[in-house]
């Protein structure tokens, strides 16, 4: 309880001698002590709130780290699809361009020196 050092005098017999003043200093620890209880509960009680506001504050923080994690893991998902596609299509259109040179007139030129290609030669090349 309180930390009171009043004390009541007693006896021989065991029994306390309850003059006025022993009395009031029993009245004034016992109302220190009630007071001292209160302010502990109180002080209890604000603390047990506030560690429910951060329990709740963590866990907001944790929710919102775990959508941001999914929502990265899609993203990231979603970019490994998009380079698998681009690698297929550069594969595609590398072996295109090799099928091309076997054919282009343009490259088997003997006059290849000429920057600036014939138009009938350009046309010989496109595909048909």
């Amino acid at each position: 309880m309180g930390s009171c050092s009043a004390t009541l005098p007693r006896l021989t017999s065991g029994v306390s001698v309850c003059t006025l003043k022993t009395s009031e200093m029993f009245l004034a620890c016992v109302f220190q002590s009630h007071e001292e209880d209160d302010r502990k509960v109180r002080r209890r009680e604000k603390n047990r709130v506030a560690a429910q506001r951060s329990r709740k504050k963590q866990t907001q923080k944790a929710d919102k780290l775990h959508e941001e994690y999914e929502s990265l893991e899609q993203e990231n998902t979603s970019l490994k699809r998009e380079i698998g596609k681009l690698t297929d299509e550069m594969k595609h259109l590398s072996e295109v361009l090799k099928d091309h040179e076997k054919i282009c007139p343009l490259l088997h030129c003997t006059m290849n020196f000429v920057t600036v290609p014939r138009p009938d030669a350009l046309t010989s090349c496109l595909p048909r």
